[in-house]
């Protein structure tokens, strides 16, 4: 009797029973976890979505303060129709960009964020286009000349270190300050990421230095600012305070 037992627990059937149960609770144990975590991890979303905002207009923060500081910065939270009128139906904060570009933009939302720091006042435009590998992203804020870019933030889904992924740093950030993004005959052009003799000094060509070895995360940088940025063509045409000519 005892030797049936013990080949009745080395058989097949009972380590495939065996297996199957292992496998439903570590799936249920994982499955609870995850939407235990699931709040904490929008939260952190919502508000590292608030720190990058405000870091184009030079306010840094850690997460536990983000939500405060950008109750205190950010006066409005506008989302626009490709005409330029604002949809009050809408929570521009809570507006997916990847799920928006799918769109035919006719049908898009585009969220703005006014900022006022210290009397003046700064537009924050969401940007997403795609780089080498997966998308690119992040927010640009101008001054109220809406021309005058305050600052930029970026990052992305699956660039090369070293390379692509150079975006996200500080230094490539800055270059972006006080670059103008419409031309001399009032054209939008944005700020275009180049290779070649770039004068950092000179923030009326349009251009900034480029990432040796990431031509195409520079193009896609270029090309994600000059695309979104006109979107709210529309809009900024329609505010009386605008100083700048625009075509």
């Amino acid at each position: 009797m005892e030797q049936k037992s013990v080949n009745k627990t080395n058989s097949n059937g009972y380590t495939f029973l065996f297996a199957v149960i292992l496998v439903v609770v570590v799936a249920s144990v994982l499955a609870f976890a995850a939407t235990s975590l699931q709040p904490t991890q929008q939260d952190n979303v919502r508000k590292e979505k608030m720190q990058n905002i405000l870091a184009t207009v030079g306010i840094t923060t850690d997460r536990d303060g983000a939500k405060k500081l950008y109750d205190q910065y950010i006066v409005e939270e506008i989302a626009l129709r490709e005409d330029g009128t604002a949809d009050e139906s809408v929570d521009a904060f809570k507006v997916d960009l990847a799920k928006e570009l799918k769109k035919p933009v006719n049908e898009q939302i585009f969220p703005l964020y006014v900022a006022e720091v210290e009397g003046s006042k700064y537009y924050i435009v969401p940007l997403r286009g795609n780089g080498l590998w997966n998308a690119i992203f992040g927010y640009i804020s101008l001054k109220d000349d809406i021309n005058t870019i305050k600052g930029a933030t970026f990052d992305h889904l699956g660039e090369t270190p070293g390379l692509g992924a150079e975006i996200t740093k500080e230094w490539f950030k800055k270059k972006f300050e006080n670059e103008r993004i419409f031309d001399d005959s009032g054209n939008l052009v944005g700020v275009s990421v180049v290779k070649g003799d770039i004068d950092p000094s000179n923030k009326e060509d349009n251009k900034v230095d480029a990432i040796s070895g990431a031509t195409i995360t520079g193009d896609g940088v270029s090309d994600m600012i000059s695309e979104r940025l006109k979107r709210y063509l529309p809009y900024f045409k329609k505010q009386k305070d605008i100083k700048v000519a625009i075509n």
